[in-house]
């Protein structure tokens, strides 16, 4: 799959989060305002304001807006995850924020998860270029045969 130079980034952070989120796109806005962005309720408000840019606001991550982004992982939509999670704070919904975590790996997405790895994800040349993007092969599993299923 080639992902085209301007990329589709996920911008996603934990309330204790939000705060570092917001000053590193404000430190990259001129390398995010680039790309088209799609971000979890509050988050997406605050980008929104705080850029002045049009941000894709889905639903708050608590509310589905972190199955709201796996699902657009799943379909191709999305090609970069930046997701600054609270480690260090039990969330109400962490099976989401887990399961989140999952489809990216699952669909091969870059997933950066503190300042340190999202700082060389959007420096890396290959955020300006197109990139042949690996896609994982699941015909094996999608095309298997359960055998102690009854239809």
């Amino acid at each position: 799959m080639t992902v085209q130079h301007k990329q589709r980034i996920a911008l996603v952070a934990h309330d204790n989060k939000k705060h570092d989120l917001l000053e590193w796109v404000k430190y990259n806005r001129h390398v995010l305002t680039q790309h088209e962005l799609y971000a979890t309720g509050t988050t997406g408000k605050l980008l929104e304001e705080m850029l002045g840019v049009t941000i894709h606001r889905l639903q708050s991550g608590p509310l589905g807006g972190d199955q709201q982004i796996g699902a657009k992982i799943a379909e191709q939509e999305l090609d970069l995850l930046i997701f600054f999670w609270d480690p260090l704070t039990q969330q109400a919904h962490d099976s989401d924020v887990k399961a989140l975590l999952r489809i990216a790996v699952v669909w091969n997405i870059p997933v950066a998860c503190n300042r340190a790895s999202a700082d060389f994800m959007v420096s890396s040349p290959l955020m300006t270029n197109n990139y042949e993007r690996q896609m994982p092969d699941y015909e094996g599993y999608t095309s298997r045969v359960l055998e102690d299923v009854a239809v």
